[in-house]
């Protein structure tokens, strides 16, 4: 990889920007503006990839008068070009002012100009400015020399002093038109020349202009589809969300076919939740099982949402443990001491001096002060001992009988710590603001501040706003996010900024001590006094926040006991020996084990649901929602079994304050809907509601792939659409097979791919079926079938391009046209074997009308013909067609039918093959014309 800042493209913008700058004029913007719009990736990316439209051709159109002035002419009332029209204006009236002068006289006036100001400088750089201000009263006074005489002098260097004077507006004009250049082209650019020239590209391409798909490796989304970030809001969404804000607990099923989406629905509630997670119900599965897995996640998830590590088994000895445990906490201690004892000594290396002082001071009076309570409390103690107190004895019988009361609530250390949390904080504040004052009222300190020169205070104020800004900017959210990659190297912003802030601390405290002025004021000999006071205080304040670590919740408790007896098994074992040594030796031996016993399935039933019902309360009361997902129950087989799996796990359903997603098949849906019929099983009395999750809409196929992807036109995501039927498990994955065929291919159009796949998938599908086929029971007379298919086969393995798809293209039509009703054996034919036949036939004809319809030239104008002839001719009912294959081959067909009258194509198995063969794009393998005809000598296009 390039170690090159140009390969950026928010720099390639920034430079076009500095170019309109400084190349302000109407026609360099207008140009700036179009060699940016086509220097794009998403347009130069197509360009030239079908004859006249490269960029040299877009390029001219753009600069034709016709096109120019339909760009202004979008644009003409934006206020910034009114706004830079006036500044060109304001500009050419300064030239030609300056330019009207400049003719007038005989000098160069340039020359003139740079000499004056070069004169000028060198008088103030050498003798200064009293000199200079002498200079120039002796230069006004020759000019009114000059100008009394009226000689031919005077006239030329006043003119020249014009022009130079015109030279200051001239600039800031400049200046000014380069900004409203910088503006005007943007508005230019994103409001005039992006639309005409987007469409001025799609009529260059020709007809369907969106079949022309090129890839730049921007699929993320789908080489990972279950990666995060790449969630669509969709209709099943918005009515789960709706469900949830009208239910306070309950159990919702989501239904669908597979491949729907289900599970990507119940992860996306999941994680909206506060509190929420999704398990994978098992394939075979054994409820008591999935309860102990479902427990313990429900354990390790609570944990790690309250911030506490879940308890590890390890598989190492005790002592093992042990010396992990003293490594890990040798290591933290070091790390600790490492910073803690050097600045400790640092610390009381600079307050030694001051601290003694204090001592030394005080030493006396503080010893008389504390000598006298001690004294008194001897007295008071020898009193009540006595019992010449006797009030202050009852007292303090009263008190000893308070304390032991209060064990249980130790109500008088915490109303201590509050009085401690009140006013320790301010306490310490006032102490650190104290000390900071003494330095405001010290005499010495204020006279010596007056001899600190105002230049000092600008440069220790500049440099102490410039540290603060830069420390403060590295521990923002905003500026940690910034990053420049360079080559393999990446810089981030908050350490540029740490950086800054600790070389202009360090200059800042370089120059308090270099100047003299200021470093009189840091040699103060107070000022380790108020220093000391300054760190007492901040100590107070910072102690007064500290709080002991609250002890460990109950449900915590609960989660980690619950992970002990679910995940291990504890064994207990007591030996007890007695006996007497004499020369026989008599006596006994006697050993008890205990060994705790797995939960059955009621008392783990009874356990969950008291440790959720826990845990649902407890964040209740915060507000906070919590969701379980039950994923793969469709994934158990056949419906009877789902259902015995919702009978099983049932008791630990209808949980207050908990929500219960769970996936299901079809069946299961459709049991439910039943109820309140002559119908009736555990999901009436399981689920309190149900979301049907149904295949994704065109416009949702295509919000989804611009998710994943930037490289989809909206043709691409209908033959994706068509072949998944809308599933977004299919989508994603033909999304991704496209890209694939055209990697192979290296073609760009949608003809060439889409028959790529088409065929690609009806040869796996009608290999599969064949496979089917030949477990059924056949005769001579009924073998016919298994011929025809078995030479279809053959041609889809053939078939290399569409030169040659006429003996394909036949055969597959005479497939497709033949249900196994229409055979002349049918009668013979098992109905295994004629229930596989008619679903291949069928799937075979929908395969060929996505093939005539995508594959044909003037998509675009054949579904507009479509869909004048009604409803089925609509692009949405190619996806219908594969969904109905899933219900019945036989709707399926009649479905087809109808869409391919609705598109106008041949109903029988006769077709027209050499109509087929026309095409606007050359063939990718043989480079042949419209019509077929091979081209010789060019190569494969990249």
């Amino acid at each position: 990889m390039p170690m090159s800042l140009l390969n950026r493209p928010w720099l390639t913008t920034t430079l076009r920007l500095v170019q309109l700058y400084l190349h302000p004029s109407r026609d360099e913007v207008y140009e700036h503006c179009v060699n940016l719009a086509l220097d794009a990736p998403r347009r130069a990316r197509i360009l030239d990839k079908r004859p006249g439209s490269s960029r040299r051709d877009v390029f001219r159109e753009m600069h034709t008068p016709m096109y120019r002035s339909t760009v202004y002419a979008r644009v003409d009332a934006a206020i910034h070009k009114a706004a830079y029209d006036k500044v060109l204006v304001a500009l050419e009236r300064v030239l030609a002012k300056q330019q009207s002068a400049a003719d007038e006289t005989e000098w160069p006036w340039q020359a003139v100009c740079t000499l004056t100001v070069t004169t000028s400088f060198i008088v103030f750089a050498v003798w200064g400015l009293p000199t200079l201000v002498s200079v120039f009263l002796i230069a006004a006074l020759l000019i009114f020399i000059l100008f009394w005489t009226g000689t031919a002098v005077w006239f030329n260097l006043r003119y020249c002093l014009i022009a130079g004077l015109l030279t200051l507006p001239r600039a800031a004009a400049r200046a000014e038109l380069g900004y409203r250049a910088v503006v005007w082209g943007r508005t230019l650019h994103d409001d005039g020349v992006i639309p005409v020239m987007d469409a001025r590209i799609r009529n260059l391409m020709g007809d369907d202009p969106d079949s022309l798909f090129v890839p730049q490796g921007t699929s993320t989304g789908l080489r990972a589809p279950r990666a995060p970030g790449f969630v669509v809001p969709t209709e099943a969404m918005a009515q789960l969300q709706r469900k949830l804000s009208h239910l306070d607990e309950g159990t919702i099923a989501v239904c669908g076919p597979r491949g729907v989406g289900k599970s990507t629905l119940l992860e996306n509630a999941a994680n909206q939740a506060h509190f929420g997670f999704v398990v994978q119900a098992p394939a075979t599965y054994a409820p008591h099982d999935f309860l102990v897995s479902l427990s313990v996640r429900l354990c390790q998830e609570y944990m790690q949402h309250e911030d506490y590590p879940a308890p590890e088994f390890a598989r190492l000895s005790p002592f093992h443990r042990l010396l992990q445990s003293a490594r890990r906490r040798i290591t933290a201690l070091a790390r600790w001491s490492s910073f803690a004892l050097p600045a400790a000594a640092l610390l009381i290396l600079g307050t030694s001096s001051v601290v003694r002082a204090l001592y030394d001071q005080y030493k006396k009076s503080a010893t008389d002060s504390a000598n006298s309570a001690v004294f008194a409390a001897q007295d008071w103690l020898r009193e009540v001992w006595d019992g010449k107190a006797v009030v202050t004895a009852v007292l303090v019988i009263v008190a000893g009988i308070a304390w032991w009361i209060s064990r249980h609530d130790p109500w008088v250390l915490r109303f201590l710590g509050r009085i401690w949390s009140s006013f320790g904080a301010t306490l310490g504040v006032l102490l650190a603001l104290a000390s900071l004052a003494t330095a405001f009222f010290d005499p010495q300190i204020r006279q010596l501040m007056r001899h600190i020169h105002s230049d000092t205070f600008m440069l220790t104020g500049v440099l102490l706003a410039g540290w603060f800004y830069a420390w403060t900017s590295s521990k923002t959210p905003q500026v940690r996010r910034v990053r420049l990659d360079i080559g393999y190297r990446t810089i981030h912003a908050s350490d540029v900024c740490r950086v800054l802030a600790a070389g202009l601390g360090t200059y800042l405290v370089y120059t308090l001590v270099r100047t003299p002025s200021t470093y009189a004021l840091l040699a103060d000999a107070d000022n380790p006094f108020r220093l000391a006071g300054l760190v007492t205080g901040v100590l107070l304040a910072r102690a007064a926040g500290w709080r002991p670590r609250p002890a460990k919740p109950q449900l915590i408790t609960r989660c980690e006991s619950h992970l002990y007896r679910l995940q291990t098994i504890q064994t207990t074992t007591n030996t007890l020996t007695n006996g007497t040594a004499q020369i026989m030796s008599l006596g006994g031996s006697h050993a008890t084990s205990i060994s705790t016993i797995p939960p059955n399935f009621p008392a783990l039933v009874e356990d969950f649901r008291s440790l959720l019902a826990g845990i649902a309360e407890t964040l209740a009361r915060r507000g906070q929602r919590v969701l379980i997902g039950i994923d793969e129950v469709d994934r158990l087989g056949s419906d009877a079994q789902a259902l015995a799996f919702l009978a099983e796990i049932k008791a630990i359903l209808g949980v207050r304050h908990v929500y219960y997603l769970i996936s299901v098949a079809e069946d299961v849906g459709a049991a439910f809907v039943r109820r309140g019929l002559p119908h009736r099983d555990v999901t009436d009395s399981s689920l309190d509601d149900i979301i049907h999750v149904d295949a994704c809409t065109l416009e949702e196929a295509k919000t989804i792939l611009d998710k994943r992807s930037e490289d989809h036109t909206a043709h691409t995501v209908l033959l994706a659409h068509s072949l998944s039927g809308g599933l977004l498990r299919d989508l994603l994955r033909y999304g991704l097979q496209i890209e694939e065929i055209q990697a192979k291919t290296r073609t760009h159009e949608l003809a060439h791919i889409a028959r790529e796949l088409i065929l690609e998938e009806l040869s796996e599908t009608l290999a599969g079926f064949r496979t089917l086929l030949g477990k059924q029971q056949w005769t001579y007379n009924t073998s016919g079938i298994l011929s025809d298919l078995r030479m279809l086969c053959g041609h889809l393995k053939t078939s290399e391009c569409e030169c040659t798809d006429g003996p394909l293209r036949q055969a597959l039509g005479e497939f497709a046209h033949q249900p196994a009703a229409a055979l002349p054996v049918s009668a013979d034919i098992a109905d295994g074997a004629r229930q596989l036949i008619d679903e291949a036939t069928a799937y075979s004809f929908f395969s060929l009308t996505l093939l005539e319809i995508l594959t044909a030239p003037g998509l675009d104008r054949r579904s507009h013909e479509a869909k004048a002839e009604g409803s089925y001719g609509e692009l949405p009912r190619l996806a219908e067609a594969r969904l109905e294959l899933t219900i019945s081959p036989h709707s399926a067909r009649t479905l087809i039918t109808r869409i391919r009258k609705a598109w106008s194509l041949n109903d029988s198995p006769s077709i027209d093959i050499a109509g087929s063969h026309r095409r606007l794009t050359p063939c990718p393998l043989h480079r042949s014309d419209t019509f077929g005809r091979r081209r010789t000598g060019q190569a494969p296009p990249n």
